[in-house]
């Protein structure tokens, strides 16, 4: 790891907040086009030699800032969803990319619940198309009787390995379907970067690059084009000029120097945590409730995902630590029918999920009540015959989910983000209906035992959503704010709802969409 930059720009055409998926995409997509760029990172300069297939060593690439707060009924787990340095969360994630379907765009319209989005998968669907050719996805598109109208995946599906075989069993006695995960996981060497070796340790990176991350694709790619991140550095709040417009920012470097940079276009693309606070914490004369605030929306609607995790111990050997841990096999059968009894909302099954001993995502702590002699039992058994799959759960968006200033300061006098919290009684349901159906789908696979875990989030979504009427939204379908022009929300904080898929596939989409206006328009943002 090295710091990359020990120079501090006083001035940059296009300022970019934050290395992770969105910012590296911009940043690439910029400099490629001739802009001079400067990407701040508050968190390492991690190089895939920093890249470990330890449990230990993947949580620094987790979150290692300022610690969040977190309320309410059902509060966030912060940590484990987001991420610390340059790839942001991207760098430890999963790389199941589904697409989001047809009618997650317009579920206010459609079913008279949550948020409609501006615009409408075929809108996306082109973006989609241009990034998983341009990244590299595989898949079965055949098996995917679900998946909304695309082009095929560039590359073949990855194995199944016995783990997610003797699930799919369970799916297959009632009548459900299973396909392959379409995952930013190469299956054969694709844009000089090898397949997969299906050892499980997408958690801690993936230092062969078989899995795309920023540090492999577009992180390069700005660089090569001229682009500087400067890492280690803390933006505490955006500067603004006499034309209410963004004229840059202001950051502490590691010592807690204070610096400002000018910049004629600044992307705000930390996080759906960070970049409300950021944009709370500039509060000025103009906007005295926070940077491109008039609409009251910044840091409402924050959204996330609940996960339902099943179980089993079977008689055959799982081999349950081969594999990718988003999964070997996806269902959708009931992704397109939202109004379940009792509750509402999308769900996506991901099937055999590798695993490890211990630590968060282990085998031993799918057990937190067994101890001492108990305890070596079961891993003795769960190490060849556990086996297990988790859901991505649909939550409805509600305004009094949010992110706000804390009253509590860093170390550099930046109040840190608190978060609010709690599902919505029908997405708390569906979590409930979809444990239920999970323990009848391993019952059916031949389980002698099963058993759900605790109802945990994932992913940090809203909070800066877009929309077409500046009373009800923070940006436009392109991420520009409505308030200042030169001002762009980049990241999972534009959707104003979340399907039932991992966002990263969509959050690429909606960012090659962004680039290709603003590079259209740029006199008219920039100027």
């Amino acid at each position: 790891m090295k710091n990359e930059s020990s120079l501090y720009p006083a001035a940059t055409e296009v300022l970019i907040i934050g290395a992770g998926a969105a910012g590296a995409y911009y940043a690439a997509q910029l400099a490629s086009a001739g802009k001079t760029v400067t990407v701040l990172e508050s968190g390492p300069a991690w190089e895939l030699r920093d890249l470990y297939s330890s449990q230990i060593w993947a949580r620094r690439l987790k979150w290692g800032g300022p610690a969040v707060e977190r309320s309410g009924t059902h509060a966030i787990g912060h940590n484990m969803a987001t991420g610390w340095g340059l790839g942001g969360a991207a760098l430890h994630h999963y790389a199941g990319w589904p697409r989001l379907h047809e009618n997650d765009f317009n579920l206010h319209s459609a079913y008279g619940r949550g948020l409609d989005w501006p615009i409408a998968y075929s809108d996306l669907r082109p973006y989609y198309d241009k990034i998983q050719t341009e990244i590299g996805v595989s898949g079965d598109s055949k098996a995917e009787t679900w998946r909304p109208p695309a082009a095929d995946y560039p590359m073949p599906p990855m194995p199944n390995f016995p783990h997610s075989a003797i699930i799919a069993r369970g799916f297959n006695k009632l009548g459900l379907h299973t396909a392959a995960t379409p995952a930013a996981i190469n299956t054969t060497t694709y844009n000089d970067r090898p397949a997969c070796i299906y050892d499980g340790w997408c958690d801690a990176g993936c230092p062969i690059q078989a899995l795309a991350n920023p540090l492999v694709t577009h992180i390069p790619q700005a660089r090569k084009a001229g682009a500087q991140f400067i890492t280690g550095v803390t933006v505490s709040r955006l500067l603004m000029d006499k034309k209410n417009r963004v004229s840059g920012a202001e950051y502490f470097d590691a010592s807690g120097n204070v610096h400002n940079i000018n910049a004629t276009l600044v992307i705000l693309a930390a996080s759906a945590i960070q970049n409300p606070r950021i944009l709370l914490n500039s509060a000025n004369n103009k906007f005295p409730n926070g940077l491109a605030n008039r609409s009251g929306l910044v840091g409402h609607y924050f959204s996330c995902h609940s996960i339902s995790s099943v179980y089993g111990i079977f008689t055959d050997e799982t081999h349950n630590y081969l594999g990718v841990p988003t999964g070997q096999l996806i269902c959708q059968d009931h992704y397109d029918n939202k109004k379940q009894k009792n509750s509402f909302g999308s769900y996506m099954w991901g099937i055999g999920t590798a695993l490890k001993p211990n630590d968060i995502l282990g085998i031993a702590m799918t057990r937190p009540d067994l101890f001492g002699a108990k305890l070596h039992t079961f891993m003795q058994q769960a190490a060849q015959h556990m086996g297990t799959m988790s859901s991505v759960n649909e939550t409805l968006a509600q305004k009094d989910n949010r992110v706000e200033l804390s009253k509590e300061r860093d170390v550099f006098g930046i109040p840190r983000a608190h978060v609010v919290h709690s599902l919505h009684k029908d997405s708390a349901n569906l979590w409930q209906t979809v444990n239920q159906q999970g323990l009848e789908i391993f019952k059916a696979a031949g389980s002698e035992q099963s058993w759900n875990g605790p109802l945990v989030t994932a992913h940090v979504l809203g909070g800066t959503i877009m929309g077409k009427d500046p009373r009800s939204s923070v940006t436009d379908s392109y991420g520009h704010t409505h308030d200042i022009p030169n001002l762009i929300i980049a990241g999972g904080g534009l959707f104003p709802s979340v399907g039932a898929v991992s966002p990263t596939f969509s959050l690429y989409a909606l960012a090659a969409r962004s680039v290709e206006h603003l590079l259209k328009n740029y006199r008219d943002y920039a100027s």
